[in-house]
């Protein structure tokens, strides 16, 4: 897996804490020394790089994250984007899009997140609005699938009935967990699959340093099951971690970090 670190932020003054994220996630890694399958985790010798952004000029620093992520899709098999808040992902899945139309495959979106970030968008999209951004400049609405989602806007929910948006609700996934599972892993068959991990899809119990908690989310020990079957799909060329505020996090003993390094190791 080659590691991304995007410190960006776009979330109009709420999410101040996620651009610092990507490093203290890789600082909790050392603390990991196997996954749980018993791979041996070496946080020295992870293929790792870094975007390097200036937070108060927005549309440039969407601009590079798409031109360097376009580059990376070309040239790594897989990879893992460490936010940063959720809006990095707009340029993030931009360049996917535009790779997968250069190389001829059908790219497949799936969120996982406590809300649809499907907002009216502005000119350069916030953390609440970048998947309705993305899909008005043509990602393909058919080919994304939210999960976890358990607060929706009344204008968001507008909008995902219009474009007949697919989701599985958190009561969904509670009732089956495996079964919700082999439900995901048909949706990405036969597609390249990006899936953006917002941390607030996790209960605010064990996910507690991020800028919407909500209440009724995943357990983290649910969410480590899903990551491990994820990590199992053949077509799977991306991953991104985000929403996590180390600032916030310092007085909630770095639990939401510790569980991004968990989620990581779980992913290499």
């Amino acid at each position: 897996m080659f590691i991304v670190k995007i410190p960006g932020i776009n979330g109009l003054g709420k999410t101040e804490g996620c651009q610092m994220a990507g490093n203290a996630i890789l600082e909790s890694l050392k603390e990991i020394y196997s996954s749980e399958e018993g791979k041996i985790i070496e946080p020295s010798i992870l293929d790792l790089e870094e975007i390097h952004l200036d937070n108060h000029n927005i549309e440039l620093s969407n601009q590079l994250i798409c031109k360097n992520s376009l580059e990376i899709f070309e040239t790594k098999p897989q990879t893992i984007f460490l936010g940063g808040d959720h809006s990095i992902s707009y340029s993030t899945a931009k360049a996917f899009l535009k790779y997968c139309k250069s190389a001829k495959k059908i790219p497949c979106l799936i969120v996982f997140d406590a809300h649809p970030d499907c907002m009216q968008p502005m000119k350069e999209p916030t953390h609440e609005e970048w998947l309705r951004k993305l899909i008005e400049e043509g990602f393909p609405k058919e080919n994304i699938l939210l999960v976890g989602i358990r607060n929706s806007h009344k204008d968001e929910i507008k909008f995902m009935k219009e474009n007949k948006i697919k989701n599985l609700s958190i009561s969904n996934l509670t009732e089956d967990l495996r079964d919700m599972c082999d439900t995901i892993m048909e949706f990405s068959s036969g597609k390249e699959l990006y899936v953006s991990i917002d941390i607030d899809v996790i209960d605010s119990v064990f996910a507690p340093s991020t800028g919407y908690p909500e209440a009724g989310g995943l357990t983290s020990r649910q969410f480590i099951y899903l990551v491990q079957r994820i990590k199992k799909i053949k077509n799977l060329r991306a991953i991104d971690i985000v929403e996590i505020n180390e600032k916030m996090d310092k007085q909630n003993n770095n639990l939401t970090i510790k569980l991004g390094a968990k989620i990581l190791a779980e992913l290499l």
